[in-house]
């Protein structure tokens, strides 16, 4: 098993960036995947970007060209840098991490606001 933690969110006016963090409970070089997942209200979870345990990424059309995701595997943390935020990137923010021989597991969340 292994817990999930988000960090990193906040209110954040149009244009600007966020940093976001995840922090797991055991090492992440043996997690096959780890990924960050949005949720607007009213909305279906949906993907943002995911990296493979050795670092090969995936993103949203949405996310290329401004988001980056990244892995730490020393600090067991997956971070997404957010720049030239949006209003339509208010959401929940999740992290993902997909456990070989374990199941899928998910963190809390953290809220992203983009407004003036």
């Amino acid at each position: 098993q292994v817990q999930l933690v988000e960090s990193g969110g906040g209110l954040v006016q149009p244009g600007g960036s966020l940093r976001l963090s995840c922090a797991a409970s055991r090492g992440i070089f043996s997690i096959q995947d780890m990924g960050w997942y949005q949720q607007a209200p009213g909305n279906q979870r949906e993907l943002v970007a995911t990296i493979t345990r050795f670092g090969s990424t995936n993103y949203a059309g949405y996310a290329k060209g401004r988001f980056t995701i990244s892995r730490d595997n020393a600090k067991n943390t997956v971070y997404l840098q957010m720049n030239s935020l949006k209003p339509e990137d208010t959401a929940v923010y999740y992290c993902k991490a997909v456990v070989p021989g374990s199941g899928i597991y998910w963190g809390q969340g953290t809220q992203v606001t983009v407004s003036s």
